[in-house]
């Protein structure tokens, strides 16, 4: 599980809090975090892998309750970020293989993995590939290998089908789905997209912690 305890986050002194006390308790499963575009959803996802730290509360991670350090990022924690940093001269297979030494698998246990994952994620026969000569889908199935070919109890994923077609979504839909389902694992994804709602156990609306921005009403009324 992950607990957010009293989460507080601001990108300036000045500004208002993006996070105000926030808390809550990701249970194992799959959680969708909805909302508009900057009501705090990947800010929230980046403090929970402990990418950013929060300006107060903390982040516990695990039956242990331990704070997110290194150990948690090489072998606990599966991340895709909005703009999937891909490493774009190594092949798609070599992406996976350095995420896997990372994590301390066994060259044999890589070899394996890394046909699985690329098997159920539709990219057999892309192995030598560059992901620049890959498609957007390709790309972003390639992304979610890599998170998983460790096998993390923890999978944070920010749009991870955004600008996909229904068949690319289905079929990374299914495997995240399959993924959780089969251990003690949890997920939270930061998306727009309603297709994913089938797979939710949670759906937090982040749109009730967004201060709404009065210029922006009014100028939507003007124009109306």
């Amino acid at each position: 599980m992950i607990n957010c305890n009293h989460i507080y986050y601001r990108y300036h002194k000045k500004q208002e809090w993006i996070l105000d006390d926030f808390s809550h308790e990701f249970k194992a499963g799959i959680h969708l975090i909805k909302g508009f575009s900057g009501c705090g959803k990947s800010t929230l996802l980046r403090i929970m892998g402990g990418y950013l730290p929060a300006d107060r509360g903390e982040v516990l991670i695990g039956e242990q309750q331990v704070k997110p350090g290194i150990d948690y990022w090489r072998r606990d924690l599966g991340f895709v970020f909005q703009q999937l940093n891909l490493l774009p001269l190594a092949s798609v297979s070599r992406n996976l293989e350095l995420a896997a030494s990372l994590a301390g698998l066994s060259r044999k246990e890589t070899k394996v993995r890394v046909s699985e994952y690329l098997a159920k994620l539709g990219l057999e026969g892309y192995e030598k590939r560059l992901p620049t000569s890959l498609s957007g889908g390709q790309q972003q199935r390639a992304t979610i290998a890599r998170a998983l070919i460790k096998e993390p109890s923890v999978l944070l994923l920010d749009e991870p089908t955004s600008g996909l077609d229904d068949l690319n979504t289905e079929l990374i839909t299914k495997v995240l789905s399959d993924y959780i389902s089969s251990g003690n694992r949890v997920a939270v994804i930061c998306t727009h997209d309603s297709r994913l709602n089938g797979i939710a156990d949670e759906i937090l609306d982040f749109n009730q912690f967004l201060p709404v921005e009065s210029h922006l009403v009014d100028l939507v009324n003007k124009n109306a």
